[in-house]
């Protein structure tokens, strides 16, 4: 029965049905997926917009399904800003299928040059979609989210423009401080273990080796042999940390630990980093630049 209402909610999106709960205060109503990209809009659209994202803090987006209440949210969105590259692989279908109506969500991967990409074969789009982690890619984000706002709402254009180079100013900042933060890890040390792959552009944009235990998804599962194998690789590289991840069990890493003190040598659980999620609202961690400070902080202190 929870089935066929559900199937019934998401037929109201394609119909383009409006809720009776839709805001009628003349903003702009605007749906994102990751904790990434709704405080991004956030921060770009400020209060000429309302914002709801679908995701909240710690939640992994490869495993995300709409509930009857995202689909509401999506009925009456007037803009809807995803990751894309199949990050939310379960919305995907939704959003494919709005796509041929009048409010076509936005990927806002789709914007980034595929050559920079990094090729994957867990993904639909056989591409690593966890570009965020390049500062880079976030400001064209940035700019993406400000030009569709201005199209929709461009009596706001001057506010929308002055708020993203405010942003891409932060953006800046934000990579020439931890530049001087990673210059106290020597080039060596930088190599970085966690829970999935979800760090390759950190390590492309950082100079790091990335190794995650579960390849780039969640959705995939690490075998016995996957955790030997890198036991044995953080023994022959002595790496002195690896990391959990907060939108991931830990279960994963402690097991990994284990098979490495099973070996006779020793590695520390260097700390919770965020990959798919931020931390929880009203936290520095809880913001994406705060969120990409707090991980260099907890990398660089537990690896050095």
């Amino acid at each position: 029965m929870k089935k066929l209402v559900f199937i019934y909610s998401v037929a109201l999106v394609f119909f383009g049905c409006k809720s009776e709960k839709e805001p009628n205060d003349g903003k702009l109503n605007v749906v994102t997926t990751t904790t990434m990209i709704t405080d991004l809009v956030k921060n770009i659209g400020g209060d000429l917009i309302n914002v709801e994202g679908l995701m909240g803090s710690g939640v992994d987006p490869h495993l995300y399904k709409a509930s009857e209440g995202d689909v509401s949210k999506l009925v009456n969105a007037d803009i809807i800003f995803y990751n894309g590259l199949h990050l939310e692989g379960k919305l995907i279908e939704v959003f494919e299928k709005m796509g041929n109506k009048a409010k076509t969500p936005v990927a806002l991967a789709d914007e980034l040059n595929k050559d920079y990409l990094i090729g994957s074969d867990y993904f639909a789009s056989n591409y690593d979609p966890h570009v965020w982690f390049n500062i880079h890619f976030f400001a064209n984000f940035a700019k993406k989210v400000t030009d569709v706002l201005v199209e929709k709402n461009p009596e706001n254009e001057e506010q929308y423009k002055r708020n993203m180079h405010a942003y891409l100013s932060k953006l800046t900042m934000l990579q020439k401080k931890l530049a001087g933060i990673m210059k106290n890890l020597a080039k060596e040390k930088r190599i970085l273990v966690t829970a999935h792959d979800a760090f390759n552009y950190f390590g492309d944009f950082w100079n790091f080796e990335v190794v995650g235990l579960q390849g780039l998804s969640t959705a995939t599962e690490a075998g016995v042999q996957d955790v030997q194998k890198l036991a044995s690789f953080i023994i022959e590289k002595n790496v002195k940390a690896i990391f959990v991840e907060s939108s991931v069990p830990k279960r994963t890493i402690e097991a990994l630990q284990a098979a490495v003190e099973s070996k006779d040598h020793d590695v520390a659980i260097g700390g919770t980093l965020y990959s798919d999620a931020l931390g929880d609202a009203g936290t520095v961690e809880g913001t994406y630049l705060g969120m990409y400070e707090y991980n260099v902080n907890t990398i660089v202190n537990a690896l050095k």
